[in-house]
């Protein structure tokens, strides 16, 4: 969420993980992101991952 308003980071995420800089990211083809962000919500069965950025 960014001033809660939702906002699409990536699709297809195959790996999510803190790390001390954010969260990093990386999708099922290889792309990869790190965001400055906290998870705020998330809903396995609807394959959603709701983080709030910092």
């Amino acid at each position: 969420m960014k001033d809660g308003e939702e906002e699409l980071i990536m699709e297809s995420v195959d790996t999510l993980r803190p790390e001390k800089n954010g969260i990093y990211l990386q999708d099922i083809f290889g792309g990869q992101r790190t965001i400055k962000a906290r998870i705020k919500e998330m809903n396995l069965v609807d394959h959603r991952i709701l983080l709030e950025e910092e």
